[in-house]
């Protein structure tokens, strides 16, 4: 990947937009390579995504708290989540004093599947990483954050 006007074949009027293209090409990019590492696991992004957020927090966690700590907020939460139970990756129990609300937890079957991610991936869908350095890194992060307001 190299300059995103290259990439594009396009001249952009001004930076910003410039950077706003650069961010969201950049961002599908990224993805593409992310989705390609886990794609032998048979699994989506994310349904990757409530698998580490589970592991992370290592007990039950309602529904309404997996959707507001996925990074792609998805309003199908609810069917990702019976994907992922049917494949025994995660558990399912309901709230004793309101059968509405769901909690999760992920199995041990999800925390054996992403230890075998963690150790037969070795990362060579994302080294592109390494060419900046965590110096780099934070002050991209801070740039994005200040983006975001």
């Amino acid at each position: 990947m190299g300059k995103i006007d290259k990439e594009m074949d396009t001249k952009f009027p001004n930076d910003k937009i410039r950077l706003l293209a650069n961010i969201v090409y950049t961002s599908q990019w990224i993805r593409g390579n992310f989705e390609k590492s886990i794609k032998p696991y048979k699994l989506s992004s994310p349904q990757f995504n409530v698998l580490r957020i589970l592991r992370g927090a290592g007990e039950w966690l309602n529904m309404n708290q997996v959707r507001e700590r996925m990074v792609e907020k998805s309003p199908n939460t609810t069917r990702l989540c019976d994907k992922l139970i049917e494949k025994e990756l995660i558990e399912r129990r309901r709230c004793d004093e309101d059968r509405r609300v769901v909690f999760l937890q992920i199995s041990e079957g999800g925390l054996k599947l992403l230890a075998d991610i963690d150790k037969t991936n070795d990362g060579s869908q994302m080294k592109f990483i390494e060419n900046i350095t965590e110096k780099e890194a934070k002050m991209m992060s801070d740039l994005i954050d200040k983006l975001r307001g």
